[in-house]
């Protein structure tokens, strides 16, 4: 990430030399500025620019690399484990779409994961281009670069979207809900879902009864009542897996309009599918996880539940115990789905992928089944759709 941060300066014309690029490096080397990504663009600015006239410049190629990204080179490495070099790309193998429908999957997840742990126990080397080893290029299903039917992708990007399972640490950000809005709609369609009721303490001035028991008694005799509120209470599920990248403003933005008109609502993130666990902060998601049983067990079947994600997983992660790309789970998640569909019954799945792509996934399909075809695009229509579904 800090080598394209380098040649992107350098395109945007930021007069960056290879010495101050190395006495930053060294810097980061000791840890001067710490991981986080705040600190990392002071620093940076401090010893890249030079002039003032060009921290515009800056500033704008700092966004654009970095965004979405709380951590600059923090986070333990899943694959340390693995020799460096067996992940390094050197060459990148061509398959035409006769050899690539000649490969066969392994033949399930049970044996994939089976035969990843053979490979660990006997691989004494770097591969690459090859059919059976942990490497790069080739057809193997372990490592990356590569083509294979379904496999593990072990370091590097993901090029086919075929990992059954994505052997490495991810960082997310939180989402925020101060964004300003690009639309009212969104509002407007969420105001659907509303069910007023004066409840609570008697804090706000009710002006018609004030005015006319003072004309009554002849003087001023004040009148106080309850704050008038929307009393439907929401449970807002958001997916945060790598496919929801690109759907992160709306989202945001989503996010942003609920927690303005519900007062009463709570929110969770889940990565994929709805698991034996969720969080609340996306920095803590490995160490601060809430069971899925204590929310099913807190919150009554009078509160709605609203999932937001693009359902685009591997069928295993559904399906089957042990699917999930980042951990074991002991229970697929459609159990868990099945679940939370019982203990909330008015319950939808938003889905921000245009309805016309969703037949091109058979997990979608798995999902809006499981949500008993509750599943509506994460669009104004949608979300009007979708918030009538809620009211029923």
């Amino acid at each position: 990430m800090l080598l394209p941060f380098f040649t992107a300066l350098r395109d945007a014309r930021v007069p960056v030399s290879m010495k101050e690029w190395l006495h930053l490096m060294e810097a980061m080397d000791k840890d001067v500025a710490g991981r986080k990504v705040d600190d990392f663009y002071h620093l940076s600015r401090a010893v890249l620019v030079k002039d003032e006239k060009h921290y515009d410049r800056f500033d704008q190629v700092f966004g654009k690399v970095f965004a979405g990204v709380e951590t600059v080179g923090a986070g333990e490495d899943l694959t340390t484990e693995i020799p460096d070099d067996w992940l390094k790309q050197l060459t990148e193998k061509y398959l035409s779409d006769e050899d690539r429908a000649a490969i066969e999957a392994m033949g399930g997840f049970d044996k994939l994961m089976e035969t990843l742990k053979q490979r660990l126990e006997e691989q004494k080397g770097r591969h690459e281009g090859g059919n059976r080893w942990i490497g790069t290029g080739g057809t193997s299903p372990f490592g990356h670069g590569g083509y294979n039917p379904e496999g593990v992708r072990i370091g590097g990007p993901g090029k086919h979207g075929r990992a059954v399972k994505v052997w490495e640490k991810r960082e997310y950000r939180n989402l925020d809900d101060t964004v300003e809005l690009g639309t009212r709609n969104i509002k407007v369609a969420l105001r659907r879902l509303r069910r007023f009721a004066r409840e609570g303490a008697a804090e706000e001035l009710d002006m018609d009864a004030t005015i006319d028991g003072t004309a009554r008694q002849g003087w001023l005799d004040i009148h106080m009542r309850a704050e008038r509120r929307n009393t439907i209470k929401v449970l807002l599920f958001l997916d945060i897996g790598g496919s929801m990248d690109g759907h992160v403003k709306l989202c945001e933005e989503l996010f942003s309009a609920a927690r303005t008109e519900f007062k009463n609502m709570e929110f969770f993130y889940f990565h994929n599918c709805l698991y034996e666990g969720v969080w609340k902060d996306n920095r803590r998601r490995h160490g601060e996880k809430i069971a899925t049983w204590d929310l099913l067990n807190k919150y009554p079947g009078d509160w709605r539940a609203i999932f937001v994600g693009d359902a685009t997983m591997s069928p295993y992660e559904v399906t089957m115990p042990g699917g999930s790309v980042e951990h074991w789970n002991e229970e697929a998640g459609a159990v868990w789905l099945t679940r939370a569909r019982q203990q909330w019954e008015k319950c939808v799945w938003l889905n921000p992928v245009a309805e016309r792509y969703w037949s091109y996934s058979a997990s979608v399909s798995m999902v809006r089944e499981l949500m008993d075809e509750r599943m509506f695009p994460l669009t104004i229509d949608g979300l009007d759709k979708a918030m009538r579904a809620l009211t029923r």
